[in-house]
């Protein structure tokens, strides 16, 4: 029989993220006591430093500095984790599962270390993990890909799941500003993490697109299995040349089925102008999926920040209270059982970008074609310009067709080594489309 008794949550984090959900929760009360089908309160708030005045938390709610009057306190039934990184979170996770207390975490770092080891030790204490909050933000696909998608053999999954760098490259490619001052003018606006290196070198991404995978392909895809490279080479010759060739620039996380493996990587690329991936700009965020059923779907929206992601995390709070509300056993956490291997980044194929400066004289462009062809990289275009200095050097820009990683990785490096050769600018892969 349903239960109306109150639902009590300990909060774990009162910063940006964790007081949208304090917020949320008293100003919706009513709203989430008619879905869940009893009263949901916040009952306590882990904080730093519990003697700070604090106008914005609901009245009732005990403050405290003790992680152990939240995880150890068996009047709390739900605890949400929002303090980030990967500890103490990850053990206050694991105390309260062990506690026999449901979680709901917005923490990409931890689910992407150590996803499938919270998920064990939930289902061995019989209890519920939200985890909606630690990916798209905004954006709902765990769910998706838990319920609404869960039939579907999925194929791929392609994202931009970093609002701080679509920000930068957006205003990169718009305003052709270079990549300093595209960085600090997003640390001036807030978007960046703390450690603007998260972002900028593809480190948030990977944390994202491992979780993505897990479910995607039910099976263990950890941070370190993805493939990463950031955005730091990009210059604004690169956003000029991408245009001209009809393309723009986006840092990528692709996962992708290939048989028996799978790709993970997270990288800039260049994808055609009319890609729907192309035209997500600014801050926002998308994940494309491919699958047997559905074919093809596209989720899009903001991808972080107090709102949005306090959307997802309450999403889950209400969803487990519901759950505890009725009485309902909780759900077997998805199968990571399949077992398919991470393909290594230098079997993968594809096409490439690869821009460098030579010495403007005749004969050049055959000792770059030789090495090009040597190694079995066939050419789609060549753009040559004149660079007006004193040394007479010419920047070559070069497309290549599909070829394979580790070849173009042995042409930079001989590339590199010829004498006519000043310095190889950039390399970027070409995504043209769907798998």
């Amino acid at each position: 029989m349903a239960s109306r008794r109150p639902i009590s949550v300990g909060l774990m984090g009162l910063g940006v993220v964790g007081g949208g959900v304090a917020r949320a929760l008293a100003d919706k009360a009513s709203a989430i006591e008619a879905f869940v089908g009893a009263p949901v309160r916040l009952t306590a708030a882990l904080v730093a430093h519990p003697r700070r005045r604090r106008s914005d938390v609901p009245e009732g709610v005990r403050i405290t500095g003790d992680p152990g009057h939240i995880l150890d306190d068996p009047q709390v039934d739900i605890v949400v984790e929002v303090i980030g990184g990967e500890e103490p979170a990850f053990g206050h996770i694991q105390r309260a599962l062990h506690n026999g207390k449901h979680v709901v975490t917005a923490n990409k770092e931890v689910m992407a270390k150590h996803g499938p080891e919270v998920l064990a030790h939930a289902a061995e204490h019989g209890v519920s993990v939200g985890f909606e909050g630690s990916v798209g933000g905004g954006i709902p696909i765990i769910g998706p890909l838990l319920r609404e998608l869960a039939a579907n053999e999925i194929s791929a999954v392609n994202a931009i799941i970093n609002g701080t760098t679509n920000y930068m490259l957006t205003r990169m490619a718009s305003d052709g500003i270079e990549y300093a001052d595209a960085l600090a003018e997003a640390q001036r606006l807030g978007y960046t993490e703390a450690d603007p290196a998260s972002d900028v070198d593809g480190v948030d991404a990977a944390y994202k697109l491992a979780i993505l995978s897990s479910l995607a392909f039910h099976t263990t895809v950890r941070d370190t299995d993805v493939y990463r490279e950031g955005i730091g080479s990009l210059a604004p010759a690169d956003f000029a040349y991408a245009a001209e060739l009809g393309y723009a620039v986006k840092l990528v996380a692709i996962a992708k089925r290939v048989g028996d493996e799978i790709q993970v990587r997270v990288h800039p690329a260049f994808l055609p102008a009319a890609h729907p991936l192309a035209k997500v700009d600014g801050v926002y965020n998308a994940v494309e999926l491919e699958g047997d059923l559905v074919d093809w779907a596209m989720l899009q929206g903001p991808g972080a920040g107090a709102r949005p992601t306090a959307s997802a995390v309450v999403g889950d709070i209400m969803s487990i209270a519901q759950a505890v509300a009725a009485g309902a056993p909780p759900k077997p956490p998805p199968a990571l059982d399949r077992g398919l291997r991470v393909q290594p980044m230098a079997d993968l194929e594809t096409k490439y970008y690869l821009r460098l400066r030579a010495v403007d004289r005749p004969g050049v462009m055959a000792q770059i074609t030789r090495v090009l062809g040597d190694l079995h990289v066939s050419l789609a275009s060549v753009i040559q310009k004149e660079v007006v200095d004193a040394a007479g050097t010419a920047e070559i820009v070069i497309t290549t067709h599909t070829a394979r990683e580790s070849a173009v990785q042995d042409a930079v490096r001989e590339l590199a080594a010829l004498d006519v050769v000043i310095e190889v600018s950039n390399l970027v892969r070409v995504e043209d489309g769907r798998s």
